[in-house]
């Protein structure tokens, strides 16, 4: 009898514990380091990204292959135009995480990416008719970054928390990676990859962070995110320093279910430096197409589920679709994003 009582109790604690999370917990799942833990719980997180781009715009504008082709080639005078015009990218993108709380006031973060980048490309003759000599496709593939970082509480009561984060970043991914084109000259030639092409830039950054959650009741909360990211140490050539701002609104239809809206603004620098083998007449080329702003909204899903034994398994999806781009001269045109993510709490 007694040893009885002793498994009611123990039982009933434990699924009051489980009991206390919800789907509302967790910021949209677009959203790293929205959460610190109590001390000596610890995560495990898995998130999947795909992303597509299709089409070209000029300084935000979108333009057609033809007024492409009309613009100088600005690395070199033969050819004299661009000929080679990017049609769609994918990029797909897998994060594993760890998050680690050793005290109630500081969260161990950390992460590796891989990524995966394809794109189609049409080549056009380059002078005279400028008719079109045939489509090719190029590809990269690697392990992209490696991060470690902590999350500080700064303030928390029952409804509003405050954290800041540090994080360094380290980009190991190759800066060099080559592929067949179809050039001009209508040859298969195996050269370097452009920029955008390339999975990592292998410099070194600094991640500072600061993040508001604040439930206005039981099933309704906002939350807010500012984060910067800025190198460090950097090698020939890097991408540019960002600035990134979410706001999110979610809504707790039960405790297992959540929905969620948010806006992301993103600010990105352009490509510092040069690889001196990277010149084809593309504009992914160019250092100078790259980077400016753009603003996502997005639309999420928040769901506990008993997928595993312990504690209840978090999955969350996000569709992410552009409202603004305002790139920087010639680059794709963004068109949507997926992501996917489950988390296990211990």
């Amino acid at each position: 009898m007694r040893r009885s009582l002793v498994y009611l109790i123990l039982g009933f604690s434990v699924s009051t514990c489980f009991a206390n999370s919800s789907a509302i917990d967790h910021a949209p799942i677009g959203v790293m380091g929205d959460h610190f833990h109590k001390s000596g719980e610890f995560m495990l997180s898995i998130r999947y990204g795909h992303m597509s781009m299709k089409g070209n715009r000029l300084n935000g504008i979108a333009i057609s292959d033809e007024d492409v082709k009309a613009l100088p080639n600005p690395l070199s005078a033969i050819p004299p135009k661009l000929s080679i015009v990017p049609q769609k990218m994918t990029m797909t993108m897998a994060m594993i995480g760890g998050m680690y709380a050793p005290s109630d006031s500081v969260t161990l973060m950390l992460m590796s990416m891989f990524m995966s980048k394809d794109m189609d490309l049409n080549t056009y003759q380059p002078m005279m008719s400028r008719a079109l000599i045939g489509s090719f496709s190029t590809s990269s593939s690697d392990i992209s970054n490696v991060s470690l970082g902590a999350l500080f509480k700064i303030y928390e009561s029952h409804s509003n928390r405050w954290h800041g984060e540090i994080t360094v970043d380290k980009s190991v991914g190759g800066i060099d990676k080559p592929d067949k084109v179809l050039t001009p000259m209508n040859m298969h030639i195996e050269m370097i990859l452009p920029y955008g092409m390339q999975i990592g830039d292998k410099a070194t950054r600094i991640t500072g962070a600061i993040t508001n959650v604040r439930h206005i009741n039981n099933n309704w909360l906002v939350g807010g995110q500012a984060k910067a990211k800025h190198v460090i140490e950097h090698e020939a050539w890097y991408f540019g320093n960002t600035i990134e701002i979410n706001s999110w609104v979610q809504h707790q239809l039960k405790r297992t279910l959540s929905v969620s809206a948010r806006i992301n603004f993103k600010y990105e620098d352009k490509i510092s430096g040069r690889h001196s083998m990277i010149t084809g007449p593309v504009q992914t080329a160019n250092p100078e197409n790259y980077g400016g702003k753009q603003i996502d909204v997005t639309l999420g899903v928040n769901v506990l589920a008993q997928i595993f034994s312990g504690e209840e398994d978090r999955i969350g999806l996000e569709l992410v679709f552009p409202i603004e781009q305002d790139k920087y001269n010639l680059q794709m045109d963004s068109d949507y994003e997926l992501i996917l993510g489950y988390q296990k709490s211990f």
